[in-house]
């Protein structure tokens, strides 16, 4: 049968831990979003025919992983590659989904995402592909991990510590700056590596405390401002661990457009999803239209062409279907 995977992007706010004098190491935050999608839909086939490279090899790795024969995979919508809104790991699980459900098989992504190297640091993107919300994970054990993540398949995605729905009033300022994209791979395992020997323990010492004082507190209670404004400083104190690597508390040029965007009153915080170049703000319904024009502002301040979204989160999980159906999955 035919099946199809619909996912939206996430923003990853940052990570709780980095030292290696702690017990467990990374442990990210982050939240689904609506848009922009990831779209893949497959059918069983004799052998694999996927006209996308990067769909081509996960689907290759399901087919054996799944031990069916083929399976005709095509990407009809993807996420903007290497920005920092997840699209490696909605692909991944998307392609898997896809491909499964095509032999009715229902498999879990959370068994498989390690084959598909996915979940290595964040368990974000795998938690939010199986439910939306904003998402806690509990990182690694830092024994385990040490400085470098193990071979792929070789660990368990993080499990998840605490989970809330998006309240449905707020919005998510999405700006993506036409600049180099951000890193993956063997550069971004390069960097993360280098992070880790390096970081001070006091730093998520502190990000503790904003974590249990401030994120939390205000997810629960729906409070926007307050949120924004936590979550930024999680952000802010993540570029201390990464500033020798991105060249400063956020890589260039976001630094100039998160201070563009914290100067005005309809967002409530910024930030750098991720490695980047995304950059988000905080906002909620009726300041809506004033965070795109804060969006803009912050482009043109910086002297760069780009694109400005508001989006809402998402609270489910991706959308499966037998059918051309993506429908809302807020």
């Amino acid at each position: 049968m035919d099946a199809r995977v619909s996912t939206g992007g996430r923003l990853h706010f940052g990570f709780t831990n980095l030292s290696l004098s702690h017990e467990r190491l990374y442990g990210g935050l982050g939240l689904a979003l609506r848009e922009p999608r990831t779209v893949v839909a497959a059918s069983a086939a004799e052998e694999l025919a996927c006209d996308d490279p990067d769909a081509a090899a996960y689907a290759r790795r399901a087919l054996g992983l799944l031990d069916v024969p083929g399976a005709r995979v095509v990407v009809e919508r993807s996420l903007p590659r290497h920005v920092g809104i997840g699209s490696g790991t909605q692909l991944a699980l998307a392609t898997l989904t896809a491909v499964a459900r095509a032999y009715g098989i229902d498999a879990s992504v959370r068994e498989f995402a390690p084959e598909l190297g996915r979940g290595g640091r964040s368990g974000v993107g795998v938690a939010t592909f199986e439910a939306g919300g904003f998402v806690l994970d509990a990182g690694h054990p830092t024994a385990r991990f040490t400085t470098s993540r193990p071979a792929d398949g070789e660990w368990t995605v993080p499990a998840v510590t605490a989970t809330h729905r998006v309240p449905t009033d707020w919005r998510f300022l999405l700006v993506l700056p036409a600049v180099e994209p951000g890193r993956s791979g063997e550069a971004e395992d390069a960097s993360m590596r280098a992070a880790v020997e390096r970081a001070d323990p006091g730093v998520a010492d502190r990000i503790a405390g904003v974590l249990t004082r401030r994120v939390l507190p205000s997810i629960a209670t729906g409070n926007a401002e307050q949120f924004g404004s936590a979550v930024e400083e999680v952000g802010r104190l993540n570029g201390a661990w990464y500033a020798d690597e991105q060249g400063g508390t956020y890589r260039p040029p976001v630094g100039e457009m998160v201070a563009t965007l914290s100067e005005r009153p309809a967002v409530f915080g910024a930030g750098q999803s991720s490695w980047g170049p995304a950059v988000y703000g905080v906002t909620d319904a009726t300041n809506a239209d004033a965070a795109r024009e804060a969006g803009e502002a912050a482009l043109t301040a910086a002297g760069i062409d780009g694109t400005v979204r508001l989006v809402r989160g998402r609270n489910r999980g991706a959308r499966v279907a037998a059918d051309t159906d993506t429908g809302d999955d807020g």
